[in-house]
This record gives structure tokens, C-alpha cells and sequence, in this order.
């Protein structure tokens, strides 16, 4: 039966309804996502030829919206290895996102993005380390 049965399945569960949610978002209005994430917001009929913004912001969109999906089917069906495949790379996007904006290739609200990665992956780290010390 599909039910998430302990906290590492809630927080994959909730971040992948944040992931959906926003991927949601990005496809219907990729300039809600941008201004978001601190980005200027210039109207669609202002920009140059040749700029991909939008269509990058679609492609990422849609990129979150299927990962929601993937998070959320694995709350589900207790999909631990998963789970524990989650935080490192959770991690990495921190570090990636971290870098960008001290980079200056990024405004400071960025960084949001990387510290949600960062909470995410420490909560689901936390609750599986958790889990592991109750079943012994």
C-alpha cells in the first residue's frame, strides 16, 4: 500500500511536493521563478533575440516538476536507498549553488535555493540516521 511510513519518507515526501509545486510554477510562468530567485524580470517582449532565459527557466521547470514526482513516488513505496542516494548529492547542490553566488554569476537570493538542498539533505541524513539507531 502506497503511505510513507516514517520522518526520511516525509522529508523526501515534502521536498518533492516543493519540487513539483515549483516546477508547476516555472512552467506556467517562468518569470514568477525568476523573480524568486532575486533575477531581474525583463517582459517577454523586451527580449533580444538569441536570449534563452525563458526556455531555460522551462527546461529547469520541468526538470523540478519531474524530480517532485520521482521524490514523491519514493515517500511512498519506502524507497530508502534512495533516500540515502538523496543526501550527497543534495549536498553538492549546495556547494554548486554556493559557489555561483559567491562567484558573482548569481544574485544572493540564489543561495535560497542551495540552503533548501542543503536543510533537505541534513533533515533526510538526520531522520535516516535516526531510523537506523531505533531498529537496533
Amino acid at each position: 500500500m502506497l503511505k510513507i511510513r516514517d520522518a526520511s519518507g516525509w522529508t523526501i515526501f515534502i521536498f518533492g511536493a516543493l519540487a513539483l509545486l515549483l516546477g508547476l510554477v516555472g512552467l506556467i510562468r517562468p518569470e514568477i521563478l525568476l523573480s524568486l530567485l532575486g533575477f531581474t524580470v525583463i517582459d517577454r517582449a523586451a527580449r533580444v533575440s538569441g536570449d534563452y532565459t525563458l526556455v531555460f527557466m522551462t527546461a529547469s521547470s520541468m526538470a523540478s516538476f519531474n524530480m517532485g514526482v520521482y521524490y514523491i513516488l519514493a515517500a511512498l513505496n519506502n524507497v530508502k536507498i534512495f533516500y540515502r542516494w538523496t543526501v550527497p548529492f543534495r549536498v553538492l547542490t549546495l556547494t554548486v549553488f554556493t559557489i555561483v553566488v559567491m562567484a558573482g554569476l548569481a544574485p544572493t537570493r540564489f543561495l535560497g535555493v542551495g540552503i533548501w538542498e542543503g536543510l533537505g539533505a541534513a533533515a533526510t541524513g538526520l531522520a535516516l540516521r535516526l531510523e537506523r539507531r531505533i531498529r537496533r
